[in-house]
């Protein structure tokens, strides 16, 4: 009979307390799957609990329990940078496969951390690090191997899309919004990393590595987050036929693609108008969607629940089923020939340059609040021409009580320095009277 397969779970919040939940209501299903008694022998956590079952050893020694012989797989669960990646390290040295769901982590130090585990011949799993129960790691990994991957964008991040569509839907602000997604357990008290676009970009950062066969570079990430959308611009660009999403997007630029930019790879996690009929634009609450555009395939789009107990839980144990056919086999050259961690084999990474933010080429929404006086929209007009901007549609709305009037203005797709530059000399101009507000505008998303 075969040996049961031994996992450890390092933290017992809300995804760690999920999967033994999980392994516990679906034990008799995984051993049909997997062929393998799959148990808990340790788990890492700071205080007894009494609803564990008490064959389980409960220890506060995380680095112990990583190096334990009695555990072959290390589940990481606890977040952070620091005391996890150790946990991680330790573990790899001592030859225990790894299953994470710390985007954070692998973002900034997942170089790193493949690198240790190709040496020693063990494998880091990280499904549950990019939205949720959602398989698109392994989609892109596995299932569109055979693919050119042209780009990818998606809604990578719950907290953001539930404020937006929110915003939308309910006609609140911002502020009103972030606070019930506080309340409902969506955004953690300190919510940075989810409305500035930080967890988006951990996430971006992976997906493009696995996409592309490039090295995890997470700092070259452009981000920008949501706390400066209004009400005032989600209602214009309704009126558009617009719905401004919150994406994130990978994108292959080539110097034969007819683009007026430079060759190399964009990342960037910025707010997004997309028109309502888009897939991506119906993606609303808390769900993740991913839209990837692939040779042959083309577009496919992944959608459901990217966070949560279950969902993550369910990533954390798919990963775990597939190490354990990798620990079924007494074959080490098959051991040693899994799925690449970024799809590549390390050696065939590429060093295809990531664009600067003035590099990327996006249409964009501009709003312009300057008086009423005759020639003012000739002025941005002539601005933006000069600049070599195409101008694709302007809403001009009625003038407020202060005799200023808000135009909105779409533009087709331009390099971002050239914005830069046009933008800086409409706020020079004498009847504009704020800085002019810009969202990108994205022709890839349809």
């Amino acid at each position: 009979m075969s040996k049961s397969i031994k996992l450890a779970i390092l933290g017992l919040g809300t995804v760690g307390t999920g999967v033994v939940n999980l392994i516990n209501d679906n034990l008799a299903e995984l051993k049909r799957r997997s062929g393998r008694e799959i148990i808990i022998t340790e788990v890492g956590t700071r205080r007894q609990r009494d609803d564990i079952d008490p064959s389980i050893i409960q220890n506060d020694d995380l680095m112990a329990i990583a190096a334990s012989d009695n555990v072959d797989i290390v589940i990481e669960v606890i977040g952070g940078t620091t005391l996890a990646k150790d946990i991680i390290m330790h573990a790899i040295k001592n030859g225990k496969h790894v299953v994470t769901a710390n985007k954070a982590l692998l973002a900034e130090h997942g170089n790193e951390i493949f690198a240790l585990a190709e040496a020693h011949d063990v494998h880091v799993a990280y499904e549950a690090a990019v939205a949720g129960g959602i398989p698109i790691i392994k989609v892109m990994r596995e299932a569109l191997a055979a693919n050119k991957i042209d780009w990818l964008a998606g809604i990578i991040n719950g907290t953001g899309n539930f404020i937006m569509t929110e915003m939308r839907d309910k006609g609140r602000p911002f502020e009103d919004v972030l606070v019930e997604a506080q309340e409902l357990g969506y955004a953690e008290a300190d919510p940075t990393f989810d409305v500035e676009g930080i967890d988006a970009a951990h996430k971006l950062a992976l997906l493009a590595s696995i996409a592309f066969g490039i090295p995890l570079q997470f700092d070259k990430v452009y981000c920008e987050g949501i706390t400066g959308i209004t009400l005032q611009d989600v209602n214009y660009a309704e009126e558009l036929g617009y719905r401004i999403k919150h994406l994130g997007f990978a994108v292959r630029r080539n110097s034969e693609d007819g683009q007026q930019g430079s060759a190399g790879i964009e990342l960037r996690v910025h707010p997004t108008l997309i028109p309502q009929d888009a897939l991506l634009a119906n993606v609303n609450g808390v769900k993740n969607a991913v839209l990837v555009n692939s040779h042959p395939l083309g577009q496919t789009l992944y959608c459901g629940d990217g966070a949560g107990a279950g969902a993550t839980a369910s990533a954390v144990m798919a990963d775990v089923m597939d190490l354990v056919r990798v620990l079924g086999t007494n074959d080490h050259s098959q051991r040693s020939h899994h799925v690449p961690h970024l799809a590549f084999m390390p050696e065939q990474l590429s060093d295809t340059p990531i664009l600067r933010a003035e590099q990327m080429t996006t249409g964009y929404y501009l709003r312009v609040h300057a008086y009423d006086n005759p020639g003012v929209l000739a002025d941005i007009t002539r601005i933006l021409s000069d600049a070599g901007i195409n101008i694709d549609a302007i809403l001009q709305k009625p003038a407020h009580k202060l005799g200023q009037v808000p135009v909105i203005i779409l533009t087709l797709p331009v390099v971002e320095s050239q914005m830069n530059l046009a933008i800086a000399k409409i706020e020079k101009l004498a009847a504009v009277t704020d800085k002019v507000v810009r969202i990108r505008l994205n022709e890839l998303a349809q």
